[in-house]
């Protein structure tokens, strides 16, 4: 018989435990979210400065992940589109590589485009159609290699390799070398060839808002920092404890309980924000540095924002450095300078994200009946345990809610 008077804990209020919370009300139960800072998102978070919002890094929603067509709401976030492909700063010179069959002025930019061979640019095309035809758990099931190792397999050309995927797939992956799975590799190409990234126009974080603002019988509690859970029990920093008949943990785990830090390998960057005069180009372009020289990797004006008149650029740095913030700064504005012939006006912020994306092998579509449930009888959730991404982090927080609901339901 169902227990829907039980006792629900989730830890962590980001996307996991909120679509986590949003499975349970669906299903009749009610949960309690705890969570450490002030605020729900986790990793996806806006700051809103003056009207405009700064997303905490470089973060898109491809909009035919399945299970962001599931659980939030596309027309209420207002999304404003990028351009499929990217502009490419190279020696100089600017070029662009896109998707002509969804953006017809991208043609013959893209054929005329230096940055690799016609049998490259041939083989994006075959790389597309073969994946668009491939079902995600087929991607999830093939054999493991690196992304690096997998182009030079497909074919494609150091040139295009170095001008093209390093830099626009550092960007996703937040490592330079791209050692990231192939299978990760296959899933977020396919979801750019059958959909498109995308940005809320209040940020990225308002998916996070969305999906509180749908709740109607979970409760939060911030400001609420757990130090260690078994499966009936959650102990706060503070010393308090709290009974629980069930807890779902959206953080890593010990095997004693203790949350830990130490279980999950994190990749990092900066996100550096700048206004500048006018935009030098095209808004809902994605701008990519190939000089692997460079810090800045990647770059984009916001969409239909503006601080005091000028236009705000978004730039990525993913490259590992030893620099204080005056010296990133100086050395991205000398970098935007040369490599793009862009003129920064003024530094607005940077966000050093240590823990931006869990870097981790394996990766699963779906989580398993083992890595859901903690040998201590806790249900675990987060990206982490999948394969890092806002698909893997929604994905893992309904699993967590159904193996709940099918236990309580037994």
């Amino acid at each position: 018989m169902a227990k829907k008077s039980s006792k629900i804990y989730i830890i962590g209020a980001g996307i996991s435990g909120l679509v986590a919370a949003k499975t349970l009300e669906e299903n009749g139960y009610t949960a309690t979210l705890l969570e450490a800072t002030g605020e729900p998102g986790g990793r996806v978070k806006t700051a809103t400065i003056d009207g405009v919002p700064f997303d905490h890094g470089f973060q898109v929603l491809l909009t035919d992940y399945p299970q962001a067509k599931k659980h939030l709401s596309y027309d209420a976030l207002n999304l404003h589109y990028f351009k499929p492909g990217a502009l490419i700063f190279k020696d100089g010179k600017t070029e662009r590589i896109g998707d002509p069959l969804r953006d017809r002025s991208a043609f013959w930019p893209t054929l005329s485009a230096s940055i690799g061979s016609l049998g490259d640019k041939f083989r994006i095309y075959q790389l597309t159609r073969k994946l668009k035809a491939k079902s995600i758990a087929q991607i999830f099931a093939t054999e493991e290699q690196s992304t690096s190792d997998y182009l030079k397999a497909y074919g494609f050309s150091e040139a295009i390799i170095h001008n093209f995927f390093k830099p626009f797939f550092t960007g996703i992956f937040l490592e330079e070398e791209l050692n990231t799975s192939s299978r990760l590799f296959e899933f977020v190409f396919k979801m750019f060839g059958e959909g498109y990234a995308a940005l809320p126009a209040k940020g990225i974080g308002a998916m996070a808002g969305q999906l509180v603002g749908n709740l109607t019988q979970s409760d939060f509690q911030y400001e609420t920092e757990v130090s260690k859970v078994s499966a009936k029990e959650v102990h706060l920093k503070n010393g308090k404890k709290l009974r629980a008949d069930i807890v779902i943990s959206t953080l890593p785990l010990d095997t004693n309980g203790q949350i830990t830090t130490q279980k999950v390998a994190w990749k990092s960057c900066d996100n550096l924000y700048f206004t500048v005069e006018k935009p030098t180009f095209e808004t809902g372009t994605i701008g990519l540095v190939a000089n692997t020289n460079c810090l800045t990797n990647n770059l984009y004006y916001l969409f239909e924002q503006q601080q005091n008149g000028d236009a705000v650029l978004s730039v990525t740095v993913v490259k590992k450095h030893q620099k204080n913030e005056a010296e990133l700064v100086e050395a991205v504005v000398q970098e935007l300078k040369k490599e793009c012939g862009i003129q920064v006006k003024t530094f607005i912020k940077n966000y050093h994200i240590q823990q931006a994306l869990p870097d981790i092998k394996n990766l699963s579509m779906e989580p398993s009946s083992s890595s859901i449930k903690h040998p201590l009888g806790i249900y675990m959730a987060g990206d982490h345990n999948l394969s890092g991404s806002l698909n893997a982090a929604m994905a893992s927080g309904e699993a967590a809610a159904n193996a709940v609901i099918s236990d309580l339901k037994a």
